[in-house]
């Protein structure tokens, strides 16, 4: 039983040992952790930098943002002669792309740490290996100390020369003199002021008083005098800004100028007025002929109507082409409308239809081939590859506009209905009278879905089973304003 209990009492002697050597441990990897210089970067990311000098910043130096540390300096090296920092961040602590990074002391003795500058949030976060561009300019030792240096060679010389004026016997013999005189004045104040103290007194007060009312206006007016003898100095100088000279200067030898001209005008008025009075010239005899008088009147409403009417004609050109279906064939239209006012329009077309222009021949025939009669007549339908042309004249009712005249080289009539503010069209036109027993009725239907560009599709020729086709198109349409904008960047012809 005595064997037991020690037994017993070292293992738990042992137990003892082994917690206290795990506890050391832990507490040892736990201390490790808390001053490594990696300590909180993990997870995190790189970044590095250029610096102009890094003097006094050692490799695991601390990297802080307004004093609190955001990580470590990893690594210092030589990187194609320029000094660079590669620094380990904190996963918590992001940087910015307008981020700067600098240098500071911690003391007197010449050592230093990592500053940085995040940037502004919402820029783009700088990435893992990415580059801080910006830098922070931080005063240091040694540009205190040259400044300070500076301020004492300042001092020296100061002192040197009062050395050389007050220390000799010269200065010492005027400085004696300037403060038996400055003594003088004193005790001659002294009893002016005693004698007037109460009269210099209010004085004073009063001074205070209209010092401090009138000191805005007193600002004000002497600015307001600043700028007006800096304006007049500009007008009047003879060399202002880019060697011109003043404006009132330059208005003055202007009206010279004018004046001399002026003298010269009325000379020659005087002469024309006296040549107009005595009725001689063109102008005389207008001022004194009574009949050419009505006649120039009349002329000039004549001109004055038909400028009128040039001025208020619109020019509109469309360009258009259709695909046809059935036939596989593409038409093409160029269009001309002169339009004098809102209601009414002249319409001049030229198209290029690939079924050709129809014409129909009459021949009279006197034969005497005895297999033929004596007379007989042909009549022959010849057909072309050649432009038709239309010719129509449009009048505008409400949301409908008729047109009448020649179609494609033919007769024709047309009915167009306009909605949505003029940007959807229903067009109808009934023409090829003659060609076929029945006429050519042709119905589209048109949209503007882009400013100036509108898109057709309709039916050809309905009444016409064996011709009828089907077809969608574009057309171009603008007008002379467009032209106007468009021309001065067209490309010159020669």
């Amino acid at each position: 039983m005595v064997r037991s209990a020690c037994l017993g009492i070292e293992v738990n002697k042992g137990a003892k040992v082994g917690l206290m050597t795990v506890a050391l441990a832990a507490a040892a990897f736990g201390a490790y952790r808390f001053i490594s210089p990696d300590a909180g970067t993990e997870n995190g990311y790189r970044v590095w930098a250029y610096l102009p000098d890094v003097t006094g910043v050692a490799p695991h130096s601390r990297v802080m943002i307004q004093g609190i540390q955001v990580g470590t300096v990893d690594r210092i090296w030589l990187d194609g002669g320029k000094a660079r920092v590669d620094i380990k961040m904190f996963p918590t602590a992001p940087l910015f792309d307008d981020a700067a990074i600098g240098k500071r002391a911690t003391s007197l003795i010449g050592e230093y740490y990592i500053v940085l500058a995040p940037g502004t949030e919402g820029y783009p976060r700088i990435p893992d290996q990415g580059q801080i561009k910006n830098y922070i300019e931080e005063p240091s030792i040694q540009s205190l100390q040259g400044q300070v240096s500076e301020i004492l060679k300042d001092v020296k010389t100061v002192t040197e020369s009062l050395k050389g004026t007050v220390g000799s016997d010269t200065g010492k013999d005027q400085l004696e003199k300037i403060l038996k005189n400055l003594a003088e004045v004193t005790e001659a104040l002294n009893e002016t002021v005693r004698e007037n103290r109460t009269a210099v007194r209010d004085t004073i007060n009063n001074i205070n008083t209209i010092t401090q009312n009138s000191q805005p206006n007193i600002n004000a007016i002497l600015d307001n005098l600043r700028q007006v003898t800096g304006d007049v100095r500009k007008m009047t100088s003879a060399n202002g800004e880019n060697g011109k000279a003043g404006e009132l200067r330059s208005a003055a030898a202007r009206i010279d100028k004018a004046t001399t001209s002026l003298e010269s005008a009325l000379s020659h008025a005087d002469n024309v007025a006296a040549r107009i009075d005595r009725g001689e010239g063109t102008l005389g005899k207008l001022t004194k002929d009574e009949t050419l008088i009505n006649e120039v009147e009349s002329a000039v409403g004549d001109v004055g109507e038909l400028v009128g009417g040039m001025g208020r004609l619109q020019t509109i050109v469309g360009l258009r082409t259709d695909y046809n279906f059935l036939a596989n064939t593409i038409k093409s239209y160029v269009e001309l409308r002169l339009q004098p006012s809102e209601d009414k329009y002249y319409l001049i077309e030229l198209v290029n239809d690939p079924r050709g222009l129809t014409t129909f021949e009459q021949i009279d025939v006197d034969t005497t081939n005895p297999n033929d009669p004596p007379h007989y007549r042909e009549i022959r339908t010849v057909t072309t590859n050649a432009f038709r042309f239309s010719f129509q004249f449009a009048k505008r009712f409400g949301p409908f506009t008729g047109r009448f005249g020649i179609k494609e080289s033919t007769g024709g009539l047309g009915l167009d209905l306009h909605l949505l503010d003029d940007r959807f069209e229903l067009r109808q036109d009934l023409f090829g009278f003659g060609e076929q027993i029945s006429p050519r009725w042709r119905v589209a239907l048109a949209y503007e879905f882009i400013r100036k560009l509108w898109l057709l599709g309709g039916v050809d020729d309905i009444l016409n089973a064996d011709r009828r086709d089907y077809f969608i198109g574009l057309q171009l349409r603008f007008n002379d304003k467009d032209l106007k904008t468009i021309l001065p960047f067209a490309p010159p012809v020669f």
